[in-house]
């Protein structure tokens, strides 16, 4: 993937691998955490709608109708979505759909500060459903690809109106543009698309390094290689030397592979000035 002189394709492509899975490594880690507190989960949820009957109402706009607000429910508001949150999972594991979609809803709706709720809840909706609906449709076997393909981009889409809204809330968080780059990328196929929002989330505060690598290699994907190239040697100057999630030898061998295809002369190649 990133041919270099001296290093192994397997070994920068590994690199790049690294760098795509950082957010499916803190997705598991968080859904663990959930899936430990299944124990206590139905006497505390039937101990919750007792306490608040509105939520015992099966949709939002029942809901709604009956004139549940944030207000209502004051500083209840945290724990009445962590156990909401925690309900997700049982109907999640019954693979039932309108139910699951209506409860991530309602959590959000509770409280939306919690950025988790946003990003899992879009992962649930691009992902888990999609596979959903093709096993409702009679699997993978059974639906032609046409069909997958089409299923896929439908919840992609309503995965990726999830994160806008979310960004009305939580309107500089870097986390939420990497999760649709990753949609876009892993649902949409569309590496431009995702580059863009790599490259909006490298723009926020505190985002992780590996966004920014990651906006290179969807424009090298593209076939966008001197935008690549442009990229990384703006970025390079930036990354402290000796940090290792700055990567910045890394980014440099990504600049010398692209230099070397691009047909760069040895003149006009990149020079660090440290």
């Amino acid at each position: 993937m990133w041919p270099r002189r001296a290093r192994s394709r397997s070994t920068v492509s590994g690199n790049v691998k690294s760098d795509l899975l950082n957010v499916a490594v803190i997705a598991g880690g968080l859904a663990f955490t959930h899936l430990a507190l299944r124990p206590i989960e139905a006497p505390v949820w039937m101990a919750l709608r007792a306490e608040q009957p509105a939520l015992r109402l099966a949709t939002a706009g029942a809901m709604a109708g009956q004139g549940l607000t944030l207000g209502v429910l004051g500083g209840f508001r945290a724990i009445a979505a962590d156990f909401c949150w925690v309900r997700v999972f049982v109907i999640w594991e019954q693979r039932d759909l309108p139910a699951t979609e209506t409860l991530l809803r309602l959590v959000t709706a509770i409280d939306p500060r919690p950025v988790y709720f946003w990003l899992n809840g879009a992962r649930v909706v691009a992902y888990d459903m999609t596979a959903w609906r093709i096993a409702a449709a009679g699997g993978y076997e059974a639906t032609t690809k046409e069909e997958q393909e089409r299923l896929s981009v439908e919840q992609a889409r309503l995965a990726l109106h999830r994160i806008e809204e979310a960004m009305a809330f939580h309107p500089n968080n870097a986390e939420l543009w990497i999760e649709r780059g990753s949609i876009e990328l892993n649902r949409l196929h569309d590496p431009l698309a995702a580059a863009e929002s790599y490259g909006r989330a490298w723009a926020q505060p505190g985002a992780p390094y590996y966004a920014a690598r990651l906006r290179a290699e969807m424009l090298r994907r593209a076939g966008r290689k001197a935008d690549a190239l442009a990229w990384l040697v703006q970025l390079h100057p930036q990354l402290r030397p000796g940090d290792e999630a700055a990567g910045a030898d890394l980014v440099l061998g990504r600049i010398r592979d692209l230099e070397k295809e691009l047909g760069v002369p040895l003149e006009r190649a990149y020079r660090p000035e440290r």
